[in-house]
C-alpha cells in the first residue's frame, strides 16, 4: 500500500464527491480515479477494498467539516449564553452549506451502512466518537444544557441539515435559524 499522505487525502476528498455526486453505488476505484484526475489503478493502490475506502471517507468527512479552530477559540472569549449556543449551531449549517458534499457524503455513508454490517459498526464507532467529542465540548465550554440535551440539538440539527441539504424549499436557510432559535430557547 502507498503511503503518500498528500495523494491519500486527494483520494479521499474524490471519493467524498463520488458518493455526493453518484451515490454509493457509484463509488468505485475507477471513478475515484477519475475525478482525482490520476492514471488508473491508483485508488487501488491506496485502499485495498471499497469498504476500506469508505470507512477513510467516514473519517475524512469530519475533518473536511470541522469548524475553523481559530473560530472557535474567538467565539469563546464570549459569554457562553444560548446566543453562543446559536451562533455555533448555525456555523454547524454555514459549513455544511458550503462544503454540501460533505455531508451528503455523510448520508451516503449511513444508508451503506444499513447494508453492510461491518461498514455500520465501524461507521457507528465513528459517530459515536465525534459525537462524545461534542458533548464534551458543550460541557467543558460552558454552554446552556447538559449531555441529553446535547444530544437533542445533534439529533434536531441534523435532521434539519438532511432537509435544507436535499429538499432546499422544504426548510429554507431562513426557516432553519428561526428553527435553531427556537431550539437554542429551550436549553436550560
Amino acid at each position: 500500500m502507498r503511503t503518500n499522505p498528500e495523494r491519500r487525502t486527494a483520494l479521499t476528498d474524490a471519493a467524498v464527491d463520488v458518493l455526493a455526486d453518484e451515490g454509493a453505488r457509484g463509488l468505485t476505484f475507477r471513478a475515484v480515479d477519475t475525478r482525482a484526475q490520476v492514471p488508473a489503478g491508483t485508488t487501488s493502490n491506496y485502499f485495498r477494498t471499497r469498504d476500506e475506502l469508505l470507512v477513510a471517507v467516514g473519517a475524512h468527512v469530519f475533518t473536511r467539516l470541522a469548524p475553523d479552530p481559530a473560530t472557535v477559540h474567538s467565539a469563546l472569549s464570549h459569554r457562553r449564553d444560548h446566543a453562543l449556543l446559536g451562533q455555533f449551531l448555525r456555523d454547524i449549517v454555514d459549513r455544511a452549506t458550503a462544503d454540501q458534499a460533505a455531508h451528503l457524503a455523510l448520508l451516503e455513508l449511513r444508508l451503506e451502512s444499513t447494508r453492510k454490517p461491518a461498514l455500520a459498526a465501524t461507521f457507528t464507532a465513528t459517530m459515536v466518537d465525534a459525537l462524545r467529542a461534542n458533548v464534551a465540548f458543550h460541557l467543558d465550554a460552558g454552554l446552556p444544557g447538559d449531555e441529553e440535551s446535547v444530544e437533542l440539538l445533534y439529533a434536531t440539527t441534523t435532521g434539519l441539515i438532511i432537509e435544507h441539504l436535499t429538499l432546499p424549499e422544504f426548510f429554507s436557510r431562513a426557516r432553519v435559524d428561526r428553527l435553531i432559535a427556537r431550539l437554542v430557547s429551550t436549553m436550560e
